[in-house]
């Protein structure tokens, strides 16, 4: 049987893909190997109300993981696209997905930091009004069930609803029975996001609503994807935004060099890896900062580090610490050294220009920070400047400077 993989652009200017045959099984199969026979262009996502907020970004993250913390946590066939949107300076990328039948479109944030599939729907009387809403009623293949779903984070957001079950199509590849989480209420910061609800890629043990398979393992174990791999490519909008998500292969189009093979950590859910080496500094002085574990994470902004690596890596810079996670950094960053992480014996840089986040008449915010962790988070800040082909099955990462 002639299998389908899929891939998920987040592009702003939007690239569709025909496929031929499939790669052998065994290979994890490039998508430049398929010939593009139809093109896109698609506006970039405006949010009136946006404004770069540095501490939000902090704050949501520290929220994010605190709930997984209950003490000390130690970290030891063919293709098919859909377009996704690069919003608000990088704050957030999303993409569209199809749900049910016919089709409803909704714009949700890929997250590899969580791992529930969960989106606004009629059902809900306090989503934000300007969200999309999944009309369960509408749709001849949904499925309800009795199950619930809650998510509750440390800043005191949260959402909960029920467990449906319908066809969810990402990027040409329709994915039957997918249990959807279906949002009754959602607390005011959900209410205010430019998204409709999230698509989780991190570990299905994490999930919310127990005992559903995320869409990432049951194109596995459907056979729906060649290869049981995502790759993840987040442009900047400094040279056009967007992006792209790949399900069953990776885009080498966007590779620059040679990918590394890095170990995983996946006992706490997450993607998780070993940095054995950070160094930092100016043109005329680098210095070596040490090793640390950090999260692979899609859906966080900033690189975000333990308190005492963000101490390091402020010194260096120069950078002066705002007290709320975030620092101000020099917005003359000609005289900065990259920052650079070994990782499996391969160097990966953030150039000078991405330590900052958010420039200002009169300040700078730097695009790194703390979040009162015990392990970092490698945010967009970092997936701007690498490539990533995440494997589940494995598990293990593979990762290269982007292009």
């Amino acid at each position: 049987m002639q299998l389908t993989a899929s891939i998920f652009t987040l592009l702003a200017v939007a690239t569709f893909s025909s496929v031929q045959a499939a790669p052998a099984k065994d290979i994890i199969p490039p998508v430049s190997t398929v010939p593009v026979s139809k093109t896109a262009r698609f506006t970039m996502a405006s949010n009136p109300n946006f404004q770069p907020n540095a501490t939000r970004s902090v704050f949501k993250a520290r929220s994010k993981y605190f709930k997984y913390i209950e003490g000390p946590v130690t970290f030891s066939s063919g293709v098919g696209v859909v377009p996704v949107v690069d919003y608000a300076n990088d704050i957030e990328y999303y993409g569209t997905v199809k749900i049910g039948t016919p089709a409803q479109s909704l714009k949700l944030n890929f997250d590899t930091g969580s791992a529930d599939l969960w989106f606004a729907s009629t059902l809900c009387t306090s989503c934000g009004s300007t969200q999309t809403k999944f009309n369960p009623n509408k749709s001849s293949t949904y499925q309800s069930s009795t199950k619930t779903w809650s998510i509750g984070y440390g800043d005191g957001s949260n959402a909960s609803g029920v467990v449906g079950y319908d066809t969810v199509n990402l990027g040409g590849i329709s994915i039957p029975n997918q249990g959807i989480e279906l949002a009754k209420k959602e607390s005011s910061s959900f209410q205010s996001d430019p998204i409709d609800g999230l698509v989780g890629l991190a570990f299905g043990s994490i999930i919310t609503a127990k005992g559903v398979k995320t869409p990432m393992e049951n194109m596995m174990s459907q056979n729906l994807i060649d290869s049981p791999v995502f790759g993840v490519w987040l442009g900047k909008q400094s040279n056009g935004g967007g992006g792209e998500y790949m399900f069953g292969g990776y885009n080498s189009a966007h590779i620059a060099g040679t990918l590394t093979t890095v170990p995983i950590d996946s006992s706490q859910g997450f993607w998780s890896i070993n940095v054995s080496g950070t160094t930092a500094g100016t043109t005329s002085s680098v210095s070596s900062l040490g090793s640390f574990s950090g999260i692979l994470d899609t859906g966080t902004t900033l690189m975000l580090f333990t308190n005492t690596m963000a101490t390091k890596v402020a010194k260096v810079y120069g950078a002066t610490d705002n007290g709320d996670g975030t620092y101000d950094i020099n917005c003359n960053t000609s005289k900065f050294a990259p920052l650079s992480f070994t990782i499996n014996g391969a160097k990966f840089s953030i150039p000078p220009a991405d330590l900052i986040y958010y420039r200002s008449s009169s300040r700078c915010i730097a695009g790194f920070g703390y979040a009162d962790l015990p392990f970092a988070i490698l945010g967009d800040v970092f997936l701007k400047n690498n490539y990533v082909v995440f494997n589940q099955q494995v598990p293990n990462v593979r990762i290269a400077p982007s292009k």
